[in-house]
């Protein structure tokens, strides 16, 4: 009998159909049955074996009838039964609608191909590996002949387990590497390639770490680096040579052939670079693994090739950077070796990868301030204005633009670039749709600087976004509505035409938070020609404004603050603060204020809305009159808050000056704060150095018994005229006395009186003799 041979009659048992997790593909998964026959044609053992056919579908896009291509696959695939039909439509829908943007791109062993100058006429088997084993064992020309011929089996995927089994030939691959690298960058690549192809395959890690081939690689890029600078430097002194003796033809030669070689040099030396850089960020998926990198300075060696022109060799390194830059420590190092001034001549560039890539790595690192600062020195702000035009990386660009606009130091950059125009015109062109939330945010950060207010308003620019949110209800659009109409000068003028537009929105029946921005932005529009009480009795404002102010309000904090803030910009009208005066807002306000007394937002603005008030006579006397409201502005008279006291000491100064039984608390008021400053210090220095009170005898008795210091003037300095017979003293003596009707007479001290005259707002005069 003869040997048994397998036949080509195989047998299709089963079949089933998935898309790839990544690439536009269909995977073909399916059972086949061999048949083994004898030596009469009778079969003899049916053996069963599952395979997988991967179909690739370039010419998968949005546009593509997934019918026509679906009756495509199934003819040319003899696999698939024409009853699968209906299924392979749904599966290419499914590819055609599936999103990659947030996918991450894997690097392929068949991603690279053997270079020029290694390639074998002969086929590699894996039948033969220990012959390919012994290649390594020979002169260096032999071991690139062997390591070529395992490369090529190791670019199968198939093959990898078995040769993962051999532990013989990886040894001997590690071996030659760790040994001859530097002899050959031609065996030195191959080498790297093999376990690259490892590499690609995280069950295989800690084979390549068993090996350690990570930390070679280490080792082989920084002296590749090293030798790098070596090639530059002999060849700027050749050149130099050759400029120095023009006439010398010999020069001339010498360096033309040195810079030949140094080309073909530099191709290897990146091709090497790129394989080993390509193998570490594979290993990189382990953060600890990732970490050792650090400790050697990997990202100092990737901001270095940064200076490199092979496009697919920047690739690999803007790849790296990104991955890396999620951690701080690596996001320092590349602000130190100022990674972003070398990647800002990568925008633009023509690799669409690359400089997709690229913008995703600026992405990650605008986040800091001070690469944002760096990004804006090198001009990236134009160069990303530009890119905006680009739809492919329109949205990476706005990102990086918004977080740079963040910073109140380069909103102005903006303007003297095409970026406002563009923006405005994608603004226009979304109609009715829904704008992305990255466009509107940068036009909100811009429009809060004045330059880019009226480039943003140039023509019909707020008209149309004044259309384009009432017409909508778009918040968004109203905030950035909002921040343009804080700016003074022309562009606030603008706004006198969509006076009308603006009231009409504030009404219940709109949604509180577009009710917000219409209010603020009214609240900014401060403006001489405005006419604010035929605005308010227009659309009946008044009662609006009141009923937000009424305790138990259903209205949110943020709306409420926008009603006080509105109320003290129409207050500067004299007309309308009578107005609101005789509606009651006055007492609501002070309501709100007990009940807001802790938010110091809302205290600055309502006090604010009473320094408004104060300057009319009418308002001025239902508050001074009617109300309590200067005796919460004395409280607030030494708050914490600078705004608020600065503030209040304005409100009470102009009360103190209308209304003299108001002057005379708030005086005494004031008198008595810096008095009991003064009490203070007199008390800390009085202590002795063991810490006893002066005021103590030497028995620990006090020299005034269990009676109260204020109750004993006989302890204060005195002057003849000025302490009466009972110790008292009004603070109608402070008039007097910086008058310059009182002298320094009698026994008070020359230190007192030079501290009372150079510095009078630190101790108020008065404070020296208690009331």
């Amino acid at each position: 009998m003869k040997c048994f041979t397998l036949s080509d009659r195989r047998r299709v048992k089963s079949c089933s159909l998935d898309v790839h997790p990544t690439e536009k593909a269909l995977v073909v998964q399916y059972e086949v049955e061999a048949t083994i026959v004898g030596e009469l044609g009778d079969p003899v053992v049916g053996e069963r074996k599952e395979c997988q056919k991967m179909i690739r579908l370039k010419s998968l896009n949005a546009h593509t009838d997934t019918s026509s291509l679906a009756r495509k696959v199934v003819e040319e695939c003899r696999l698939i039964h024409p009853s699968k039909l209906r299924e392979v439509e749904q599966l290419l829908f499914y590819l055609q609608n599936r999103k990659h943007s947030n996918e991450k791109k894997r690097v392929s062993p068949r991603d690279f191909a053997p270079y020029a100058g290694v390639e074998l006429d002969e086929e590699a088997s894996i039948n033969s590996i220990d012959e390919y084993v012994e290649l390594l064992y020979e002169d260096v020309q032999e071991k690139i002949r062997g390591a070529t011929l395992i490369f090529h089996l190791a670019r199968n995927p198939d093959n990898l387990e078995e040769l993962m089994q051999n532990e013989m030939a990886l040894g001997a691959l590690a071996r030659v590497l760790r040994e001859d690298w530097k002899q050959s960058v031609d065996l030195a690549t191959t080498i790297t390639h093999v376990f690259f192809c490892f590499s690609s395959f995280s069950q295989f890690h800690g084979l390549v770490t068993h090996f350690k081939i990570g930390a070679l690689c280490m080792n082989i890029i920084e002296h590749e680096l090293k030798r790098f600078d070596l090639w530059q430097e002999e060849l700027q002194k050749k050149k130099k040579a050759y400029i120095l003796f023009l006439r010398n033809q010999n020069l001339k030669k010498e360096h033309e052939k040195s810079f030949r070689k140094y080309q073909s040099l530099l191709s290897k030396q990146e091709q090497l670079l790129k394989v080993a850089l390509c193998l570490l960020l594979n290993l990189a998926e382990d953060t600890h693994t990732e970490l050792k990198m650090r400790n050697k300075n990997i990202v100092h060696m990737l901001v270095k090739i940064l200076d490199r022109e092979d496009e697919e060799l920047l690739l690999v390194v803007v790849s790296f950077l990104k991955k890396l830059s999620i951690f701080m420590e690596n996001k320092n190092d590349m602000a130190e070796t100022f990674a972003v001034e070398k990647l800002a001549r990568l925008v633009p560039c023509e690799h669409e990868d690359l400089l997709s890539t690229t913008l995703r790595l600026l992405l990650n690192l605008s986040f800091d301030t001070l690469l944002r600062s760096q990004m804006v020195q090198a001009g990236l702000v134009p160069k990303l204005s530009s890119l905006l035009a680009d739809e492919g990386q329109r949205q990476l660009s706005m990102c990086i633009l918004y977080h740079i606009s963040v910073d109140d130091r380069f909103k102005s950059m903006f303007a003297d670039t095409d970026c406002i125009p563009q923006l405005m015109k994608m603004v226009f062109d979304s109609a009715e749709e829904k704008m992305d939330v990255e466009l509107i945010s940068l036009c909100i950060n811009l429009a809060a600087n004045k330059s880019n207010a009226q480039v943003i308003c140039q023509g019909n620019g707020l008209k149309m976004l004044m259309k384009r949110a009432v017409k909508l209800k778009d918040v968004l659009v109203m905030k950035m509505i909002r921040n343009l109409s804080q700016h003074n000068g022309p562009t606030k003028s603008l706004f006198l035409d969509h006076v009308g537009d603006l009231a009409a929105q504030i009404s219940e029946e709109e949604a509180e938070e577009f009710v917000i921005e219409c209010l603020g932005t009214l609240a900014n529009l401060t403006i001489a020609d405005l006419d604010w009480a035929l605005v308010l009795k227009e659309y009946n404002l008044v009662s609006y404004l009141k009923d937000r102010l009424k305790p138990g309000c259903s209205a949110e904090d943020d709306l409420i603050l926008e009603v006080v803030i509105m109320i003290g910009t129409v207050s500067m009208d004299d007309s309308c603060a009578a107005m609101l005066a005789k509606s009651g807002i006055i007492p609501a306000l002070i309501e709100l204020l007990n009940a807001q007394q802790k938010d110091d937002e809302f205290v600055c603005q309502i006090i604010y809305v009473f320094y408004q008030m104060v300057f009319n006579k009418t308002t001025r006397d239902v508050i001074v009159k009617d109300t309590q409201a200067p005796a919460y502005l004395i409280d607030l008279m030494h708050d914490n808050n600078a705004e608020i006291r600065k503030v209040c000491e304005n409100t009470l100064d102009i009360i103190a000056e209308y209304d003299e039984e108001w002057g005379k608390k708030i005086q005494t008021e004031k008198f008595r704060w810096y008095n009991g400053q003064w009490l203070e210090m007199v008390e800390n220095r009085l202590m002795d150095e063991a810490g006893e009170p002066f005021l103590y005898g030497e028995d620990g008795e006090s020299f005034i018994g269990n009676a109260d210091i204020m109750e004993r003037p006989d302890l204060f300095y005195s002057a003849d005229g000025i302490i009466s017979a009972d110790g008292a003293i009004s603070p109608e003596f402070y008039t007097d006395f910086q008058n310059g009707e009182l002298g320094p007479t009698g026994y008070m001290s020359s230190y007192f009186w030079d501290k009372l005259s150079s510095n009078s707002n630190s101790y108020y005069t008065e404070s020296a003799l208690r009331h």
